[in-house]
């Protein structure tokens, strides 16, 4: 990828940006038990920690890409990093957890704002391979999450749990310095008004939010009364944006493309997948396997160095042979590497476990930069911002999903029986996921090709 002195230094400071999301998702789940001991919480209360994480970035990112698409994308990728700055000083002081919750929340909006507005700014000033360039931006953003639990339980053996907020620190440091010296100032255009759709925001931040604990609460029992009121704000939502000339949501076009719409949902369960994956695996390894954390963490690996490996190889791949083979490919390896996890049992060696995950981090590694390439094909510069953030939104419905799954799968105690369910569960996806895919490259071929 050949780019100017100073493009890479954009890249530089929007891909430092773009990790902090997902690093932090998954970084502060070794660090539970030690915070739900000293703070002497219950479970329930501790989830919270993960599930306010979702349910506030499922609802900032595209409401802060849409603000980006309108005052700028360095003004709102400033201030993504400055709120994260406050979040990383705040939460390590928490005496209580109302206060680290409201810590986390803070940091949730800030990086909320770091992958919409940095994908915005990547579309407006690098002109040469921006196929390749935001695939960089998925290797940062994938890679980090499934990283997050390694550097987590290193950073909590050595400092406790107040150290993995501190270690954001440097990475903002840098990101800032960065952003003020080489990313551009944003050009307004003056000639155009905007108006937020303030009811629409509310509507879609309701909905999100039920859908969320309907979803979390799948592991006690089935909320009928959540699940209703979910369906309802969901209905009134659309039928609201429909009729708007400034929605917050464009709901027509999604209607009217109905392939983009395809996208958003094949990313959902893409991400479920992996995420299921990345959760239950460092657990099975270390109870049921007997394996110390330092190895769970050494065969995680294998997850996030096969995703990392594949994202540029799909870029270059998708540049010369469009994106209907790959994408195809990609399923088809992920329904393998689904069907592998009922190979797992209470003797496999950690190898194979590597082998497993490897397959599983192929197929993602495809995904996750083929959905992303394509959705761009169909979404106008100007609209980065938002399409940006409802893609976030996606991987974080997927997220909850998989956590759902995880939940219910070893509702009964982490073993290979329960493995065993949730690889039932996680082949029905796998399956749903083709005729999807088939869907959505026909429909790009008539349109790119």
């Amino acid at each position: 990828m050949t780019v100017r002195k100073n493009d890479k230094f954009i890249i530089l400071a929007v891909s430092l940006g773009v990790i902090l999301n997902p690093l932090n998702t998954t970084m502060i789940t070794v660090a539970l038990p030690a915070i739900q001991k000293d703070f002497q919480l219950s479970s329930t209360n501790i989830s919270w920690l993960i599930a306010s994480y979702f349910i506030i970035s499922a609802i900032f990112t595209p409401l802060i890409g849409k603000l980006s698409d309108i005052y700028g994308r360095k003004l709102i990728f400033l201030i993504g990093l400055g709120l994260v700055v406050v979040s990383s000083i705040l939460a390590p002081l928490s005496p209580n957890l109302p206060m680290l919750l409201v810590a986390r929340g803070i940091q949730a909006i800030g990086t909320s704002a770091l992958f919409p507005a940095g994908v915005g700014i990547i579309r407006n000033t690098i002109q040469h391979n921006q196929n390749r360039v935001i695939g960089t931006l998925a290797v940062f953003a994938t890679t980090s999450a499934a990283f997050g639990p390694t550097i987590g339980g290193m950073l909590s053996q050595f400092g406790g749990w107040p150290v993995i907020f501190y270690v954001n620190l440097p990475i903002l440091a840098i990101g800032i310095v960065l952003t003020l010296i080489f990313i551009p100032k944003d050009q307004k255009n003056k000639a155009t008004s905007y108006k937020l759709d303030g009811i629409g925001i509310l509507l879609f931040s309701s909905f999100i939010t039920c859908w969320m604990i309907f979803l979390l609460g799948l592991e006690q029992r089935v909320q009928i009364g959540t699940l209703i009121l979910s369906i309802v704000l969901t209905v009134i939502f659309y039928m609201y944006e429909k009729g708007k000339d400034e929605p917050f949501i464009n709901v027509n076009f999604f209607r009217k493309n109905l392939n983009i719409a395809v996208i958003f949902g094949q990313y959902i369960l893409s991400t479920v997948i992996f995420f299921a994956v990345l959760l239950s695996f460092p657990t099975f390894i270390q109870t049921v396997l007997g394996a110390s954390s330092q190895m769970a963490g050494i065969a995680m690996l294998s997850l996030s160095i096969f995703a990392m490996i594949m994202t540029p190889i799909a870029t270059r791949w998708m540049e010369r042979a469009g994106f209907r083979i790959p994408l195809l490919t990609s399923v088809l390896v992920g329904l393998v590497g689904v069907i592998l996890l009922f190979t797992v049992k209470d003797q496999s060696p950690l190898v194979w476990i590597g082998v497993v995950l490897a397959v599983t981090g192929i197929s993602n590694g495809i995904q996750n930069i083929g959905l992303q390439n394509l959705l761009y094909k169909f979404i106008r510069v100007e609209e980065s911002g938002i399409a940006s953030g409802l893609l976030m939104t996606s991987r974080f419905i997927g997220n909850i999903l998989a956590s759902s799954i995880y939940g219910v799968a070893f509702a009964t105690g982490m073993n290979v029986g329960n493995m065993s369910m949730m690889a039932i569960v996680l082949s029905v996806v796998a399956i749903v996921l083709i005729p999807g895919m088939l869907f959505v490259t026909v429909h790009e071929k008539k349109k790119i090709g």
